[in-house]
Protein backbone atom coordinates (compact mmCIF):
# COMPACT_ATOMS: atom_id res chain seq x y z
CA UNK A 1 0.00 0.00 0.00
CA UNK A 2 1.35 3.29 -0.80
CA UNK A 3 0.18 6.38 0.67
CA UNK A 4 0.18 9.83 -1.61
CA UNK A 5 -1.06 13.38 -0.20
CA UNK A 6 -1.40 16.05 -2.25
CA UNK A 7 -0.68 19.73 -1.82
CA UNK A 8 -1.13 23.03 -3.63
CA UNK A 9 -3.96 24.42 -5.62
CA UNK A 10 -6.75 26.66 -4.98
CA UNK A 11 -8.03 29.52 -7.35
CA UNK A 12 -6.62 31.76 -10.17
CA UNK A 13 -6.99 33.87 -12.67
CA UNK A 14 -6.81 32.70 -16.07
CA UNK A 15 -3.26 33.09 -17.63
CA UNK A 16 -2.25 32.38 -14.07
CA UNK A 17 0.37 29.52 -12.16
CA UNK A 18 -0.01 26.93 -9.68
CA UNK A 19 2.04 24.44 -8.58
CA UNK A 20 0.94 20.61 -7.08
CA UNK A 21 3.12 18.66 -5.02
CA UNK A 22 2.43 15.04 -4.13
CA UNK A 23 4.36 13.12 -1.24
CA UNK A 24 4.29 9.62 -1.56
CA UNK A 25 5.03 6.57 1.46
CA UNK A 26 7.61 5.22 -0.76
CA UNK A 27 9.26 5.18 -4.37
CA UNK A 28 7.29 4.14 -7.37
CA UNK A 29 8.24 3.07 -10.89
CA UNK A 30 5.86 5.75 -12.41
CA UNK A 31 3.93 8.85 -10.97
CA UNK A 32 1.42 10.97 -12.22
CA UNK A 33 -1.33 13.47 -12.24
CA UNK A 34 -5.43 12.89 -12.78
CA UNK A 35 -7.88 15.30 -13.17
CA UNK A 36 -11.66 15.16 -13.44
CA UNK A 37 -13.56 18.15 -14.59
CA UNK A 38 -16.58 19.10 -13.15
CA UNK A 39 -19.45 17.55 -14.15
CA UNK A 40 -17.47 14.00 -14.74
CA UNK A 41 -18.42 11.10 -13.25
CA UNK A 42 -16.55 10.61 -9.96
CA UNK A 43 -14.05 7.49 -11.85
CA UNK A 44 -13.80 10.07 -15.38
CA UNK A 45 -10.39 10.91 -14.73
CA UNK A 46 -8.23 12.45 -17.55
CA UNK A 47 -4.05 11.66 -17.26
CA UNK A 48 -2.88 15.23 -17.19
CA UNK A 49 0.55 14.20 -16.97
CA UNK A 50 3.17 11.46 -15.43
CA UNK A 51 6.89 10.73 -15.47
CA UNK A 52 8.72 7.44 -14.96
CA UNK A 53 11.54 6.27 -12.65
CA UNK A 54 14.13 7.35 -15.06
CA UNK A 55 12.64 11.22 -14.83
CA UNK A 56 11.19 10.41 -18.84
CA UNK A 57 7.45 12.75 -18.86
CA UNK A 58 4.59 12.29 -20.60
CA UNK A 59 1.77 14.71 -21.19
CA UNK A 60 -1.55 15.36 -22.02
CA UNK A 61 -1.85 16.87 -25.43
CA UNK A 62 -4.29 19.28 -23.59
CA UNK A 63 -1.32 20.74 -21.60
CA UNK A 64 1.96 20.15 -23.32
CA UNK A 65 3.82 23.18 -23.23
CA UNK A 66 1.83 24.89 -20.05
CA UNK A 67 2.40 21.88 -17.94
CA UNK A 68 5.66 20.40 -16.61
CA UNK A 69 5.72 17.48 -14.17
CA UNK A 70 9.33 16.85 -12.13
CA UNK A 71 10.22 14.52 -9.24
CA UNK A 72 12.37 14.52 -5.86
CA UNK A 73 13.96 10.83 -5.59
CA UNK A 74 15.22 11.68 -2.40
CA UNK A 75 11.43 13.16 -0.97
CA UNK A 76 10.03 10.31 -2.74
CA UNK A 77 7.91 13.61 -4.28
CA UNK A 78 6.59 14.56 -7.81
CA UNK A 79 5.49 17.94 -8.90
CA UNK A 80 3.05 19.05 -11.81
CA UNK A 81 3.94 23.10 -12.44
CA UNK A 82 1.09 24.55 -14.27
CA UNK A 83 1.19 27.42 -16.10
CA UNK A 84 -0.85 29.67 -18.71
CA UNK A 85 -4.17 27.97 -16.96
CA UNK A 86 -7.61 28.57 -18.73
CA UNK A 87 -11.11 27.54 -17.14
CA UNK A 88 -10.97 24.11 -18.95
CA UNK A 89 -7.67 23.37 -16.53
CA UNK A 90 -10.53 23.71 -13.23
CA UNK A 91 -10.96 20.34 -11.68
CA UNK A 92 -10.07 18.34 -9.12
CA UNK A 93 -6.56 16.84 -9.63
CA UNK A 94 -5.36 13.44 -8.60
CA UNK A 95 -2.14 12.20 -7.16
CA UNK A 96 -1.62 8.99 -9.05
CA UNK A 97 1.07 6.21 -8.76
CA UNK A 98 1.56 2.52 -10.32
CA UNK A 99 4.05 0.02 -11.10
CA UNK A 100 4.46 0.75 -14.68
CA UNK A 101 6.00 2.07 -16.70
CA UNK A 102 3.92 4.15 -18.11
CA UNK A 103 0.87 5.76 -16.49
CA UNK A 104 -1.37 8.37 -18.10
CA UNK A 105 -4.19 5.56 -18.31
CA UNK A 106 -5.86 5.04 -14.74
CA UNK A 107 -6.12 1.49 -15.29
CA UNK A 108 -2.12 1.20 -14.67
CA UNK A 109 -2.52 3.18 -11.66
CA UNK A 110 -2.73 1.36 -8.54
CA UNK A 111 -3.10 3.90 -5.69
CA UNK A 112 -4.54 7.43 -5.72
CA UNK A 113 -4.86 10.80 -3.66
CA UNK A 114 -7.99 12.24 -2.02
CA UNK A 115 -7.88 14.99 -4.78
CA UNK A 116 -7.07 18.96 -4.60
CA UNK A 117 -9.44 21.45 -5.84
CA UNK A 118 -7.73 23.69 -8.33
CA UNK A 119 -9.97 26.66 -10.24
CA UNK A 120 -9.34 28.78 -12.91
CA UNK A 121 -11.56 31.69 -12.98
CA UNK A 122 -12.28 35.23 -13.18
Amino acid sequence: QVQLVESGGGSVQPGGSVRLSCAASRSNKCMAWFRRAPGQERWGREGVAGIDSDGRPMYADSVKGRFTISKDNDQNAWYLQMNSLNPEDTGIYYCAAGPFATCLDSARIAWWGQGIQVTVSS
